[in-house]
């Protein structure tokens, strides 16, 4: 599995047999165990189909290729599934899953999120066509619906989340906003130009839209990155640490790796080494950046601190 390093996209899949997943894999012991291991599993064998203590179903669940039958596809005739594909290895996973995590609390039991570990389920990574990781898709009423990969802004994932519930039938309490719709939806299959336009319409109307601003600095982000080949940035910013152009770019890749955090680090340790108009370009681009994850996300308040230590 190969970490993303293109605009996260929504994707079809098209015809994926899953009535070829319904029985389970034949025995065998796996080279390792699943990173969220059950007590049940620890103890020997394969998880039990999730239960439903107080009621209500788990939120939150381990699959694997013994329950995915029960645990996904019977699940999904009542309750959209969304499965999160990781592995112990994926950085990028490790950004997305906690906003997935947060949202699937959040939910309530409306839907459930399933974690994959593409490394001890290899059927079921080559059975769903998983290209890179992390990969979100989702089952309901045992079909596939589409999904995507990379990391996204948490606006956007909670976005893909309604979707897949209106897709169950099953009402969202706040609508999303249509125009962000539209600009996301632009955003998502490369047309950066309508996007910018659709994004400054919104911030035109509702200046302080935190959606809207996410999505302009996405918009300018892979603007920046087009035609660059990570490798070869990261290998200038490495031999050249006072290139601006070169860091600034490098910690444009690693965001959209999912090191967000090793991006702002970069870019403050820049801020402390520069002055005059170039401390200022260099500040002026982790903001951007910061707009890219949105004002919720607890990594920005940790990196506005520090800028502001650097500068003051």
């Amino acid at each position: 599995m190969s970490d993303p390093r293109t605009t996260p996209s929504i994707f079809t899949r098209g015809a994926v047999d899953l009535s070829a997943l319904r029985a389970p894999a034949p025995s065998a012991a796996p080279s390792r165990p699943a990173p969220a291991e059950t007590p049940a599993a620890a103890a020997g064998g394969a998880p039990p189909a999730p239960s439903f203590p107080g009621g209500g179903p788990e939120t939150i669940i381990e699959v694997t290729e013994a329950n995915f039958q029960s645990a996904v596809l019977e699940r999904s005739l009542s309750t959209p599934v969304i499965l999160d594909f990781v592995a112990d290895w994926c950085e990028p996973c490790k950004q997305l899953s906690p906003i997935l995590d947060r949202l699937a609390e959040a939910g309530g039991g409306s839907w459930v999120l399933g974690k994959v570990d593409v490394d001890a389920n290899p059927r079921l990574a080559q059975a769903l066509r998983v290209q890179g990781i992390p990969m979100v898709v989702a089952v309901v009423g045992g079909q596939l619906v589409e999904g995507f990969t990379g990391v996204l802004p948490e606006h956007q994932v909670k976005q893909y989340v309604d979707a897949v519930l209106k897709a169950g039938g099953i009402s969202v309490e706040a609508p999303a906003d249509p125009r962000i719709d539209a600009a996301d939806d632009a955003l998502m299959v490369g047309d950066l130009d309508q996007a910018e336009a659709a994004y400054k319409k919104i911030l035109a109307e509702t200046p302080s839209d935190a959606a809207a601003e996410s999505g302009l600095a996405q918009v300018g982000l892979y603007r920046r990155v087009s035609g660059a080949d990570p490798a070869a940035v990261a290998a200038k910013a490495e031999t050249d640490p006072d290139d601006l152009d070169a860091q600034r770019l490098a910690a444009d890749f690693e965001v959209l790796s999912g090191e967000a955090d090793k991006a702002y680090e970069r870019l403050v340790a820049l801020v402390k080494r520069t002055s005059g108009e170039d401390r200022d370009a260099v500040r002026k681009h982790l903001l951007s950046l910061f707009s890219v994850a949105g004002p919720d996300d607890p990594a920005v308040a940790g990196a506005r601190r520090a800028l502001a230590s650097a500068l003051f």
